[in-house]
């Protein structure tokens, strides 16, 4: 179209057309370079890329993670797999001697009405303790009390702890410690 002697016709019309056929031209145009620069990249990839990655090679890959997510949305549409339950700390073992302490919340009676507490339960926390030579476990029993009257529910607080929710008393810390700080044990 570039050969041509431009002459534009004198109709509103006819230029609108022609410039309606010009604009569909150089879309084209520009999707027809876009493609040649995505070919001319490929090309080069071919030519001056890694060895080691063939097209051969990176179709496989592609046809593997095709694979992989169709194995996903049929594994996404069964409702019944069962969920494996959370890992649950091991007790610690039976034949460790333990020392039972029971804390109390103080006094029998409610503290709102006066009225008298009943035991319904109890929470029991075992901590590893290091005495010099041999291991104990301490048992802390927590009862748990509630009113008859108001139902209020009444426990005593947990005594603060060297590691927060773990298992090692103070004792097997510090005996820890100094085994690898000062003695220069290993763990």
């Amino acid at each position: 179209m570039l050969d041509q002697t431009l002459t534009l016709p004198e109709d509103p019309e006819e230029l609108r057309s022609f410039t309606a056929r010009l604009l569909a031209e150089v879309r084209a145009q520009a999707i027809l370079i876009e493609k040649l620069r995505h070919q001319l990249a490929g090309h080069r990839a071919h030519r001056f890329g890694a060895s080691s990655e063939t097209a051969e090679q990176l179709q496989l890959a592609l046809e593997t993670s095709e694979i992989a997510a169709a194995a996903m949305t049929a594994r996404m549409k069964l409702p019944d797999i069962e969920e494996k339950d959370k890992p649950k700390r091991r007790p610690i073992p039976d034949h460790i001697p333990r020392m039972e302490v029971e804390l109390s919340p103080g006094s029998d009676a409610c503290a709102d009405c006066g009225g008298r507490l009943r035991r319904i339960g109890e929470d029991v926390t075992e901590e590893l303790e290091y005495v010099p030579g041999r291991f104990i476990v301490n048992r802390i029993v927590r009862p748990r009390l509630t009113c008859s009257c108001c139902e209020r529910f009444v426990q005593a607080p947990l005594p603060s702890r060297p590691i927060e929710r773990g298992r090692p008393g103070p004792g097997l810390l510090a005996h820890v410690l100094v085994s690898k700080y000062a003695d220069h044990l290993p763990l």
